[in-house]
């Protein structure tokens, strides 16, 4: 059914004006103003911003991780990104000994089927590269419209790749024009603070970021920009927590190098001191790279603001403090690390950042789904409101006020990090490919109506190079 709304202030990343939206089979088919239609729905949207819908190109819904899986999987994580007023997401297959590479994105695939009831996409992560998983990489990311891969420098028990590893990824997608992202930590040096840790008989939550100093995360960033710059690859810096990581990454662009980061909104508005909670609160907060001291947020928000950091990925990677989160009780070592944000980040930034006068309105929709789109190769099909591209729009009240709890959120875990915050700003309707998935707060989607959205690697060979 064609829909039109009217009424509201369409904000792009570059522009901000009133106009009506006429949306037909799915996409956007004319922008102007006082459109009619005898047959079209028409969604009153007065006093509301229209904007693209949200790209979050950092979860892990149905993941495995330290001897458990998170909470969130593509039913109620894509759920709770839709209340969130995203639209799509980007997550990460992740391989553990497979001998092929296909068979991740296999599993990946069986897990998104019939759940997600939004649009997604996938990283392929790479934790080796033996001769048969190199050979069937180039040919695994054009079959997939794959246009990006990870690696870790950390967990050296689940993912850690070498630095070997790392560089020949880089080779390899320079040759395809593909993006690398890196989790950028010194893995083997926290394993021995940790160990140092735990020797000195220190179990409590706080130690997590103790034995993991921004320092480390400042030295596998410049190491992870050099060999990126020796291969002549692209860059992504997934969530990047301090100054340290921050500082390296600019003079890298100042230098002409192909780099690009992300943060996330627990490092732009919560700090360390979380982890110190008394009775074992603290592990709610942890996540790694863990939460830094709140210095560090002033040099995330003016990277933001530069455009020296581009994008906001959630990081979602739900485990419910009781039963999981407690598995680290005696152990800090062992509380699985990862928070629940799917459902916040496009909130959590509007408050924090628009209607506190840190961006504005038109650098929150580069930050929340544009750039995203530019880097991943999803643009012009998603990221932007403009003619021929999908319906996938969030109606957004700039005026609602909200508190946040895990009362009242739709992620399937029992704790909200933004427990008890008030914030500025709510989507009230979202629609993927002109289809409602929320209405009025309400939702109305269809589970396994999200399409899985192949990426061509030429666009993101053309399009990463104007952010």
């Amino acid at each position: 059914m064609k829909k039109i709304i009217k009424g509201g202030r369409v904000a792009t990343a570059a522009d901000v004006f009133e106009a009506d939206i006429l949306i037909d089979n799915g996409k956007i088919v004319q922008i102007g103003q006082n459109l009619t239609d005898a047959g079209a729905e028409i969604i009153d949207a007065t006093g509301k911003y229209v904007l693209p819908g949200g790209i979050d190109p950092h979860t892990h819904l149905d993941m495995p991780f330290n001897n458990t899986v998170t909470d969130d999987d593509w039913k109620s994580g894509t759920i709770a990104a839709a209340f969130g007023g995203t639209t799509t997401i980007l997550d990460f297959c992740l391989t553990a000994g497979e001998e092929k590479l296909s068979t991740a994105v296999e599993k990946w695939h069986e897990k998104a089927k019939g759940k997600s009831a939004i649009d997604y996409g996938f990283h392929l992560m790479i934790g080796d590269l033996t001769p048969e998983t190199e050979a069937e990489l180039p040919q695994l990311l054009e079959q997939e419209g794959i246009t990006s891969v990870k690696v870790f420098m950390a967990y050296a028990k689940e993912f850690q790749a070498t630095d070997r590893t790392l560089f020949k990824a880089f080779k390899i997608a320079k040759d395809l024009g593909a993006v690398v992202m890196v989790h950028c930590e010194n893995g083997s040096v926290i394993d021995e603070l940790v160990e140092e840790a735990r020797r000195a008989g220190h179990k409590e939550p706080i130690y997590h970021a103790l034995t993991r100093p921004a320092e480390l995360e400042g030295e596998a960033t410049k190491r992870a920009i050099e060999l990126a710059h020796i291969a002549g690859a692209k860059l992504y810096v997934v969530h990047v927590t301090c100054k340290e990581a921050v500082d390296e990454i600019i003079a890298a662009r100042e230098k002409g190098y192909d780099v690009y980061g992300e943060t996330c909104p627990p490092y732009l508005t919560l700090d360390q001191s979380a982890l110190a909670q008394p009775g074992f609160e603290g592990a709610k907060y942890v996540w790694s790279p863990p939460l830094r001291p709140k210095y560090h947020q002033e040099h995330l928000w003016n990277a933001l603001k530069a455009k020296q950091l581009q994008t906001i990925g959630s990081d979602q990677c739900s485990f419910s403090f009781k039963g999981k989160k407690q598995l680290g009780l005696n152990d800090f070592s062992k509380i699985p690390n990862g928070g629940p944000f799917i459902e916040d980040r496009f909130s959590i930034l509007y408050s924090e950042g628009v209607a506190k006068g840190r961006i504005t309105i038109h650098e929150f929709v580069d930050m929340i789904s544009t750039s995203a789109a530019k880097i991943f190769g999803l643009f012009p099909q998603k990221g932007t409101i403009a003619i021929g591209s999908d319906a996938d729009i969030v109606i957004f009240d700039p005026e609602a006020k909200r508190q946040i709890s895990a009362k009242t959120h739709h992620m399937n875990v029992d704790y909200n990090p933004y427990e008890g915050w008030d914030v500025t700003g709510e989507p009230v309707s979202v629609l993927v490919r002109g289809e409602y998935v929320i209405k009025n707060k309400e939702f109305v989607g269809v589970l396994g109506s999200g399409q899985y959205i192949k990426r061509p690697l030429k666009t993101v060979a053309a399009e990463a190079l104007n952010i």
